[in-house]
């Protein structure tokens, strides 16, 4: 009898100065995204330390934790979880692990089943409410600066086509660069030394397309297909060409005719010098532009 005393005493003692540890779900069975609550309490601690896993990261996956809570004095752990569950089905709470001291303290494991109580007319709202972020300019720029620097190069290469187009080929078209184009293509004629060597055909010929090319591209008509006689009257009837030009025009073409015919055989100085009425002539155009600018403008 006196060894069943001492062993209940014992036991009582021990049980007096050991931790305990008790847990409790509110409900077992929620809805959708219905809020829930497990609460866990240690006692006895004896300034033990409690040591578990951080707030919010006790329960596993599909338990959404809203609220963790914990206090704790020199003799009581507490620790109140507030949840939800996004899924229909059954989802367990496992064993809980609370370390005090040197031991390990485990809760009991509790099944939640969680259903759908949405009715077919129901109306259909968020089960979590939209969160209001508010932004500053930074974040805008991290958010969009691709869209932004997209949007300045696409402008940046418009406006460089644009530059091109307009400036570029209005340069390339202009009647200094075909006077100047014009007035080295006659100094690489010279330096075949056609006139030197006698091979009077072949100087008319050169001569005679670098001019046409020439009138073409400076003065807008079409010398490039025009017969002789038929570019001479439209020279007249145009008054784009002065007088001067036009004589110079007219005089070279009709005797460079003779000569691709075999009508006449120039010599020396006369090639000389209707290569360099052509030459003064391609210099003199840009006069003859100046001058119908003017009138234009009048």
């Amino acid at each position: 009898m006196k060894k069943l005393l001492f062993i209940f005493c014992f036991l009582l003692c021990a049980n007096a100065f050991a931790q305990m540890l008790s847990s409790n779900v509110d409900k077992k069975t929620i809805a959708l995204g219905e809020v829930n609550r497990i609460v866990v309490t240690i006692n006895n601690l004896h300034n033990e330390k409690v040591s578990a896993a951080p707030k919010n990261e006790l329960l596993p996956f599909h338990f959404e934790e809203i609220k963790d809570s914990i206090a704790q004095n020199p003799d009581i752990y507490y620790r109140s979880i507030e949840f939800a569950v996004y899924e229909e089905g059954k989802f367990t709470i496992p064993e809980l692990e609370f370390k005090v001291g040197g031991k390990i303290l485990k809760t009991i494991p509790y099944e939640i089943d969680v259903i759908n109580t949405a009715q077919k007319n129901d109306p259909i709202n968020d089960i979590m409410k939209n969160k209001e972020v508010k932004l500053e300019a930074t974040d805008y720029w991290e958010l969009y600066k691709f869209y932004i620097l997209g949007a300045i190069a696409v402008i940046c290469l418009i406006i460089a086509i644009f530059m091109i187009v307009k400036w570029g080929r209005k340069s390339k078209s202009s009647p200094v660069v075909a006077t100047n184009q014009t007035l080295k293509e006659l100094d690489s004629l010279k330096k075949k030394k056609y006139v030197e060597s006698g091979n009077y055909r072949s100087f008319y010929v050169e001569l005679i397309d670098i001019s046409r090319k020439f009138i073409t591209k400076q003065y807008h008509l079409p010398a490039d297909v025009l017969l002789t006689d038929d570019l001479i009257d439209l020279m007249k009837k145009n008054n784009t060409i002065s007088q001067e030009n036009e004589k110079v025009v007219e005089d070279v073409f009709l005797r460079g005719d003779l000569v691709k015919f075999a009508k006449t055989f120039p010599d020396k100085d006369t090639m000389e010098k209707d290569l360099a009425d052509i030459r003064d002539f391609v210099k003199r155009s840009s006069e003859d532009l100046e001058f119908e600018n003017l009138r234009k403008d009048v």
